[in-house]
Formats: structure tokens, sequence, C-alpha cells
């Protein structure tokens, strides 16, 4: 990742969904990617014969927040198919990859959550109210890990 002066707009990326052969495919244009969090437990330990009087963090376990995805319906249903394979018992974990893009649309940076597994997904709100909104849904995912990289 280049080093820059003005930081990167959040508008311009892309979701690829790993399947579960492996092999990694666009599923259609996300309007927001968000939750992605990787949090380091530590535990506080400290010797008898310390000659200060206080205790050392040690770095042990870490943990990933769930990360939400969401789109406009386009009617493709590999996200809902994916949660009921989960539904049923299939194991079907996937590397998700969320690539930013800069002005010119080449990556600048990637989130990779890695043993990614479907944990909830959400359908639209439909209102016959009128107006512009756009039928949405929202998959959330549980990962093992998340790491953040150039690309």
């Amino acid at each position: 990742m280049a080093l820059r002066d003005n930081p990167y707009g959040a508008f311009n990326f892309m979701v690829k969904l790993g399947d579960a052969g492996g092999e990694d495919q666009i599923a259609g244009g996300f309007s927001d990617f968000s939750g992605a969090a990787v949090e380091v437990k530590f535990s506080e330990y400290r010797n008898g014969n310390d000659k200060e009087s206080h205790v050392r963090k040690i770095a042990n376990t870490h943990t990933t927040n769930d990360v939400t995805l969401k789109r406009g319906i386009i009617g493709d249903l590999r996200l809902f198919e994916w949660i009921k394979s989960t539904r049923e018992g299939a194991y079907e974990p996937r590397t998700v990859t969320v690539t930013l893009l800069d002005e010119a649309r080449a990556p600048a940076c990637q989130w990779v959550l890695r043993f990614a597994q479907p944990k909830k997904w959400t359908g639209p709100t439909l209102a016959a109210k009128g107006g512009g909104e756009v039928a949405m849904e929202e998959l959330v995912l549980v990962a093992q890990r998340i790491d953040f990289l150039s690309p």
C-alpha cells in the first residue's frame, strides 16, 4: 500500500466470496462493509519474586468481530443458499476478500476474512409508500481470522 497525504474514499470497493471449491467470484456490488475488527485478549501475570509490585500483560487469544455486508437485491440466490447450507449442517468456510480501490480503481488495500461462515441473512424491508428506496439484503459473517494487507 502506497503512503499518501489524502485518505482513500470509503465508497469504492469490491467483495469476493470464495466458493466451496476455492474459486473467488465477485458476488454482486455490495454497498456496505462494516464491523471488521480484531481484539487481542491479555492475561495479567506476576512472578511472586518480582521486585516491582505490578503485573505484566501477556497476549494470549484473539477474537474477531462479526462482519456485515449489504447489497441491493439482484436476484442472485447464492448468499441465501450459503446460509441455508450452513443451517442444514454443512461446513463450507470461505475466504472472503474486500478490496478498497483508489480513484483509478486500482487495489489500495484488502481485508481478508479467513474461514468465514454466514451467521445471519436479513431480507429487505418492503413498504408500499412509494419513493426510491432500494430493496436491500444483509449478510453477517463470522471469521476465524481477519487480515489487513496490501494487494
